[in-house]
């Protein structure tokens, strides 16, 4: 009974958390300084825009080389100037890890996401500019959903799903797209020639 027990754990979280981290991987997380910020990656160089452009996995949240991936890649986005948020693809690693600046929170604390989901999004749209670490000088205008259901973990493995609102919405879209491999100014180029349907923020679209 032990043993069909110690399986079924192993089967759901090869199934939820996916496969173990690859030995370019974990070269990668640990390369260097353990305690500094990784790089990261730019659309101009060719084999980083590769990466960029990479559907990602899931991690463990209890694997050791998760928090070291997380912390790396917080201290990446503090070496920006004025960034919101970043997706693992961004410093070389193709998981489902983020970073948010909770604007909709006291304090507009950063916090970690692992394998982040969006359930549902709203109907009404917000319309704002976005950037991106990854692409030099691009800066756009962009349609994102005002409010969205998401789900995901933390690094001692609890699960939560909350509703968000605004412009921190807008943010996890836009770094959950960086984990489907969708960077903005692809979006860009295929909105320009969609037939998206431009939403007033106070209308709902027809049902």
């Amino acid at each position: 009974m032990k043993t069909f027990l110690l399986l079924a754990a192993i089967s759901f979280n090869c199934l939820v958390f996916g496969q173990k981290y690859t030995a370019s991987e974990i070269k990668l997380i640990n390369s260097n300084d353990k305690n500094s910020a990784l790089p990261i990656y730019q659309t101009t160089d060719e084999h980083q825009h590769s990466v960029l452009l990479s559907m990602s996995k899931n991690v463990n949240p209890k694997d050791p080389h998760t928090a070291t991936l997380v912390n790396r890649m917080k201290l990446a986005l503090l070496t920006t100037d004025g960034g919101v948020g970043i997706a693992a693809p961004q410093v070389g690693v193709n998981r489902n890890v983020i970073w948010v600046q909770r604007f909709d929170k006291e304090g507009n604390p950063l916090q970690h996401f692992l394998n982040p989901k969006i359930l549902w999004k709203s109907a009404i749209l917000n319309f704002g500019p976005e950037g991106d670490l990854s692409i030099p000088d691009f800066r756009d205008m962009f349609y994102r959903s005002q409010v969205i259901q998401l789900e995901y973990w933390d690094l001692s493995g609890k699960k939560t799903t909350e509703i968000v609102e605004g412009f921190t919405a807008v943010i996890f879209q836009h770094e959950i797209d960086h984990l489907s491999g969708i960077l903005i100014q692809d979006k860009s180029k295929n909105e320009t020639d969609s037939n998206i349907i431009k939403v007033d923020a106070f209308k709902r679209l027809p049902l």
